[in-house]
């Protein structure tokens, strides 16, 4: 909330004299300032939006910024239900609206708050679809209005329930309808209403000082390690780098074998210790590039053999 505070009270100071927002502490403080903040008649709003596009006035910008912080406050309310706090909601909306400020066209004939309303909208849409849970439950346009439209398409549902107690999950004509209604398969419907009715579960254990359990669901989870298929695969390469390279070494000439295990096998943990070619080069009497040459032959024969050996 400083961060917000502390960005309207900057845009306060470009803007003056509108200096009607101080550099408050709490949200409630935020709300109430800017709702004293003046409305722009449509005159000045497209003075300032021309005045934005022709010259880059800063302190045109900062008015049409100020002028529509209570409509982002507005809709911040429409997304408390997801359980992110508000003060977030707003600084994400602000960023919306800044956006609009800057892409507006006076020309067009529509006044601020509709264009604006869609990038501030979006913004705050972004910010619930990365910060609702820790899984993305919506990715493609389709399920990001299934996503949000489907909370209070439920609610609507059931009020018409003739005022029976509300049921904990929708039916299947329910279902239908609402597929219908957003254009989505009913599968979708029923795998979003679980998403959303599912809380989220946390995996590591409590503290040591809690009195929870001292084990979270973490301490359940299946290791890998010992999963079967991934011990036959560690198996597998185990062999691999003793039985069979050991094969896979017999099967060259003694010259070209030394020549590997000079190079690759005679070396410490850290990597150091191997030959280097002209080192070998001088051992055998030839040139660094022949001592080349005969590795890469015996590395590409080992290959072949440890393909067959698996």
């Amino acid at each position: 909330m400083t961060d917000l505070t502390s960005a309207a009270g900057n845009a306060v100071a470009l803007a003056n004299p509108w200096a009607l927002v101080p550099p408050v502490g709490n949200l409630d403080a935020y709300i109430s300032a800017v709702n004293r903040m003046p409305m722009l008649t449509q005159e000045e709003e497209q003075r300032y939006a021309r005045e934005l596009r022709d010259s880059g006035s800063v302190e045109a910008a900062g008015r049409m910024v100020l002028s529509h912080l209570r409509l982002v406050v507005s809709v911040s309310r429409q997304y408390l239900g997801y359980g992110l706090p508000q003060g977030d909601l707003i600084q994400e909306g602000n960023i919306g609206l800044m956006k609009a400020v800057r892409r507006f066209d006076p020309d067009q004939g529509v006044r601020l708050v509709s264009y604006a309303l869609h990038w501030i909208k979006a913004e705050i849409h972004e910010y619930i679809l990365r910060n609702w849970r820790m899984v993305k439950l919506a990715t493609t346009k389709a399920q990001r209005k299934l996503f949000f439209n489907l909370r209070s398409m439920k609610q609507g549902l059931r009020a018409q329930n003739n005022g029976a107690a509300p049921r904990e999950a929708l039916t299947q004509a329910q279902i239908g309808a609402v597929a219908r209604e957003l254009n989505v398969k009913p599968e979708e419907v029923r795998e979003m209403e679980m998403r959303l009715s599912g809380g989220d579960v946390v995996l590591d254990p409590a503290p040591a000082d809690s009195e929870e359990m001292a084990h979270g669901p973490i301490a359940w989870l299946s290791d890998q390690g010992h999963e079967p298929t991934a011990m036959l695969e560690s198996a597998q390469r185990n062999r691999l780098a003793t039985d069979g390279v050991r094969q896979a070494l017999n099967k060259l000439d003694a010259r070209s074998r030394d020549i590997v295990t000079e190079r690759w096998l005679n070396v410490n943990d850290d990597g150091s210790g191997g030959k280097t070619l002209h080192e070998l080069a001088a051992q055998y009497g030839v040139s660094a590039e022949r001592i080349r040459q005969i590795e890469a032959a015996a590395m590409k024969k080992m290959k072949t053999q440890l393909a067959e050996y698996a």
